[in-house]
């Protein structure tokens, strides 16, 4: 043998890796295999529970599927909600009584198999989806059914189950159009008020990013503030009516705030933000105390304030009250709003140290440009109610007070 040849094993076989066989799916024999369990225990869910846990049952790969087996008792078609060939069982979510006490036990039966396999949310998720995507292919209290189911679902926690997979699927333009979507999300509603407060239930509509606007639910016919506050009062819903209308006036105020601010950094000339604000007030059926306050904000925000320089800010602040005194004049109708005006000097005066020590030559200068009266002035001084800086601005307004007295003495 040359020295150059290595020596071999004769009859040794190379060895090959072999390729990692993936095992065929089969949903079906998994479905029918949990319907079985459901079958052999009655129904019992927590004997069904046992037997799921103690079988060698495939979930991180089925788990879709077993959420159609507890929705529908069965396993449902590729792609929809309609049964597939195979076993079934009458103990699903969709075969119980449209009431919470038979819904319930279904609920915490979810429960317990997701704290046993977390891993299981996401085919929850997936499957809620997927039914609430295609409502129009349940009848009328099956949805009843899915609406209680999720309410309980969320006030119990269930395993973090996300709002917004859940229920953004909702707002398809075919199932709104309909109506099967306002019909389900009052459903939802009703009952998950039973056990929830109204900032709960608006705290699941934020993660949902479906509080902004309850008028998405409703079909685009039927899309007015008019139409959400009677449709919810005749559901019994008053305290989300009140949470909706609060949200739409303050959406309003933001806008005719926001429409201002444009205004007056443009300099646009003063009657024509009078007619702004007058058509905001008509159209938006905006209160007389938010208007003058708003105003009030816009006219300050609208300042250029310097940092240190005292004078500067008192000068810069009586110059904006001259300017603009004709629009306050107009919105400041009578002692009732002077009064809030006031107020609202003087809350801002306590809140914003630069303006301090501004709260008398303000008032000054309001008195002087005829938007507040003498009488709302001494009223304010003698019997005003908002002790924010009172005791400090009291004090600093009695030398024009006491001018205000003399002036009227002598006359």
């Amino acid at each position: 043998m040359s020295s150059k040849e290595k020596p071999t094993l004769g009859g040794t076989r190379i060895k090959t890796r072999k390729r990692n066989i993936a095992a065929p799916l089969d949903p079906a024999a998994f479905a029918d295999a949990v319907v079985q369990i459901y079958l052999d225990n009655a129904g019992d869910l927590e004997l069904v529970a046992k037997n799921l846990e103690s079988s060698d049952l495939n979930f991180s790969r089925y788990g879709d599927t077993f959420f159609e087996v507890v929705f529908i008792g069965g396993r449902t078609q590729p792609g929809t909600v309609k049964l597939d060939e195979g076993e079934r069982h009458p103990y699903s979510v969709i075969e119980c009584e449209p009431k919470r006490e038979a819904i319930l036990p279904s609920v915490m039966y979810v429960q317990k198999i997701l704290r046993r396999r977390p891993f299981l949310i996401k085919n929850l998720e997936n499957v809620m989806r997927k039914m609430l995507q295609s409502l129009e292919l349940f009848e009328e209290n099956e949805r009843i059914k899915l609406s209680i189911f999720t309410a309980l679902a969320f006030s119990q926690k269930l395993s973090g189950l996300p709002p917004e997979t859940v229920l953004q699927p909702l707002l398809k333009d075919n199932l709104v159009a309909k109506g099967l979507v306002l019909s389900f999300i009052t459903d939802f509603f009703k009952e998950y008020l039973i056990d929830n407060s109204i900032d709960d239930l608006i705290s699941i509509l934020k993660r949902g990013k479906m509080e902004d606007d309850l008028l998405e639910f409703f079909p685009s016919t039927k899309r007015t503030p008019e139409a959400v506050s009677e449709h919810f009062t005749k559901a019994g819903l008053l305290p989300l009516v009140e949470y909706n209308d609060k949200k739409i006036f303050e959406v309003r105020l933001k806008e005719m705030k926001s429409t201002l601010t444009t205004q007056l950094a443009e300099e646009v000339a003063i009657s024509e933000v009078i007619e702004t604000v007058k058509q905001h007030v008509k159209d938006a059926k905006l209160p007389d105390i938010e208007v003058v306050q708003i105003l009030w904000d816009v006219l300050m925000d609208a300042i250029q304030w310097s940092g240190k320089n005292q004078q500067q800010n008192a000068n810069s602040a009586l110059r904006q009250v001259k300017k603009w005194a004709e629009l306050l004049n107009t919105f400041c109708t009578t002692g009732k709003l002077e009064l809030e005006l006031m107020y609202k000097v003087q809350v801002q005066c306590y809140e914003d140290a630069k303006l301090m020590k501004l709260f008398p030559e303000i008032v000054r200068s309001l008195y002087d440009q005829d938007v507040l009266a003498e009488d709302t002035i001494l009223h304010w001084f003698r019997k005003g109610t908002n002790l924010k800086g009172r005791q400090n601005f009291v004090k600093s307004l009695e030398p024009f007070v006491k001018w205000l007295d003399e002036a009227e003495e002598e006359e």
